[in-house]
Order: structure tokens, then sequence, then C-alpha cells
């Protein structure tokens, strides 16, 4: 019994130590997308164009709706994610224009 236990503590701490890493390689992907959207932001803003492109917007949802499929992670997850930061972005984007 205690080597059952201590074998899944030793699980249980790779499973973390992989999530702990997952999560870090996250929040650094999307530092680079907001650098990378900032960059958007400020040529908008240089050519009064509008923060918000829905036609954009709805492909790049439906593009992540897919890539969650393939990769097995629950579309509508994805969806309400991607959402999120979109709005995020623009949101960045009428702050430009101000």
């Amino acid at each position: 019994m205690q080597n059952d236990a201590a074998r899944a503590q030793q699980l249980l701490a790779a499973y973390r130590a992989d999530i702990d890493n997952l999560d870090a390689i996250l929040v650094y992907t999307l530092a680079q997308r907001f650098k990378a959207t900032k960059a958007v932001g400020r040529l908008k803003a240089e050519h009064d164009l509008p923060p918000a492109d829905p036609a954009r917007e709805e492909r790049q949802i439906a593009r992540l709706q897919k890539l969650a499929q393939d990769a097995d992670l629950d579309p509508e997850f994805a969806k309400k994610f991607l959402s999120f930061i979109i709005q995020e972005v623009i949101r960045h984007h009428e702050q430009m224009q101000k």
C-alpha cells in the first residue's frame, strides 16, 4: 500500500511539473501574441483603421475551433478563450486610437 501511495505522489509531482511548464509556455506565448497585436494596433491607429475586424475575428474563431477539434480540445472552450483574447486586443486598440 505504501509503495502505491509513494508512486502516486511521484506521478502527481511529475504531472504538476508538466502543468507548470505548460502554464509558463502559455504565459510567454500570450505575451508574444500581445506584442504582435500591439504592433497591429499602432499600425491601425496611424492609418485610422477600425480597432475591430469582425470578419477576421470570425475566421480566426472558426480556424481555432477546427484546430481545437483536431487537438482533442473542446472547440467551444477554444472559442470562448479566443473571444476573450480578441476583446482584450480590441480594448487595447481602442485605447491606442484615443
